[in-house]
């Protein structure tokens, strides 16, 4: 697992592309589908506001609410001031992160109490395969780099049994070993590297 230090480094930069990737949508394009079953991009985005909250709470072990409570995607609306929101609380978690005191002891994010280097990790990991979830409902370049692909990709391998993965992931999609890091990753975590199958001009 990488040092503190390199995590750190590696959220601040998966917000940094988390919110160049939300600052180039339209209101006029939040009912488009997404990969994420049941969720219009506009749910999705709601859905990325409410982690960046918990996850920046979790990082200063600020418990209450937003620690204790499991996410609703479906549940989520995005406010009309959603760019704003969105921009404050990804720097927030970003910057909750930046401190050495987030990595130590025990932690808590929707319910669920984990060592703090370990929900760091799934911080990072909710940035990185939510933007990919950004990227392709969006139909927007991901440009993520393998650097903090790869990490990503080495925390959740190998998959755990699908009983243990209900809930966060469906089943794993089977990609070719030489395909690309960004697709590899995808499949690990059940997103069809494919979706949506389509073009925006076929749409």
């Amino acid at each position: 697992m990488p040092t503190d230090t390199t995590q750190a480094r590696l959220i601040s930069a998966a917000a940094d592309h988390m919110l160049a990737l939300t600052a180039t949508i339209p209101d006029t394009e939040l009912d488009r589908p997404t990969p994420c079953r049941d969720m219009d991009l506009a749910a999705l985005l709601a859905h990325v506001d409410g982690l960046a909250q918990a996850f920046a709470a979790a990082a200063r072990k600020d418990f209450g609410p937003l620690t204790s409570t499991p996410p609703n995607p479906g549940q989520s609306r995005l406010a009309p001031e959603w760019r704003d929101d969105l921009h404050r609380h990804v720097c927030d978690l970003a910057d909750s992160w930046n401190d050495t005191a987030a990595w130590e002891g025990m932690t808590q994010a929707g319910g669920v109490e984990l060592p703090a280097e370990i929900m760091g990790m799934v911080a990072l990991s909710e940035l990185v395969l939510h933007g990919w979830d950004v990227a392709r409902a969006a139909d927007i370049a991901f440009d993520v780099p393998d650097e903090i692909l790869q990490v990503v990709f080495d925390f959740h391998y190998p998959p755990q049994p699908q009983a243990e993965r209900d809930g966060m992931f469906g089943p794993v999609v089977e990609v070719p070993d030489d395909a690309p890091l960004v697709d590899r990753l995808a499949g690990l975590t059940g997103r069809d590297p494919r979706w949506p199958h389509t073009t925006r001009e076929d749409q």
